[in-house]
């Protein structure tokens, strides 16, 4: 319960160990060793992908997200800061099924590093492939796949207007992503995730563990 209070609440680790009459050195081991413990309960990518496969699947659904952290001063914390959010954070990327429900979450980036390069780095294109499986993602995925295995949209430029067909074909895959924000909206409803005061390391660590946790509230 303690545990779930920290996740759940954000409660502070000296409230709850003023609340349960043991030290704050005492709750912050209790906290870590449960993480450990459900954080190990996460699936890995491959085995992910393949479990939707075996259920029928054909389509999932890629994104990332900034999970906001505090903002320190120093150069070591320019890196969490993202131009895009206009925020300090670090980035996730997460798989969810065709329904929302959050099947994947990678280790935690830095917040100005970009999503193709994330989604690179954990070799998401080679894994979809292997479970022959395609994904449907945002228009900042652009770039990431030559081939046809994910599925990201048409982007206009300088030297290139948007057809009408392209512009549809954007909606259509816009509508069909839209469920990936209920994934996100979910995990969010955890408020330790409202500004996270930990290092990237055990930050990987909290998400994975609320992917289980959320995934146990969507089954029940």
């Amino acid at each position: 319960m303690v545990v779930l209070a920290v996740l759940r609440h954000d409660q502070r680790l000296p409230d709850m160990a003023g609340g349960n009459a043991v030290s704050v050195a005492t709750v912050r081991r209790w906290v870590l060793e449960v993480l450990d413990l459900l954080a190990a309960r996460a699936q890995h990518l491959d085995r992910a992908l393949k479990k939707i496969a075996r259920q029928g699947g054909a389509v999932i659904l890629l994104d990332g997200t900034l999970v906001r952290t505090r903002r320190r001063t120093g150069a070591a914390n320019r890196k969490n800061y993202s131009e895009k959010h206009k925020a300090h954070g670090l980035l996730f990327l997460a798989l969810t099924d065709e329904k929302g429900n959050l099947i994947w979450i990678s280790s935690a980036r830095p917040g100005r590093a970009s999503e193709v390069t994330a989604a690179r780095h954990d070799r998401i294109t080679r894994h979809l492939r292997e479970a022959g499986l395609g994904a449907l993602a945002e228009l900042g995925f652009v770039g990431l796949d030559d081939t046809p295995v994910i599925i990201t949209g048409r982007k206009a430029t300088r030297s290139h207007r948007l057809t009408d067909a392209e512009k549809e074909a954007n909606r259509l895959v816009s509508r069909e992503r839209a469920a990936v924000e209920h994934g996100f909206a979910n995990l969010k409803t955890w408020r330790i995730l409202t500004k996270v005061r930990m290092n990237a390391h055990h930050a990987t660590t909290l998400l994975r563990v609320l992917l289980v946790l959320v995934n146990c509230e969507v089954q029940r």
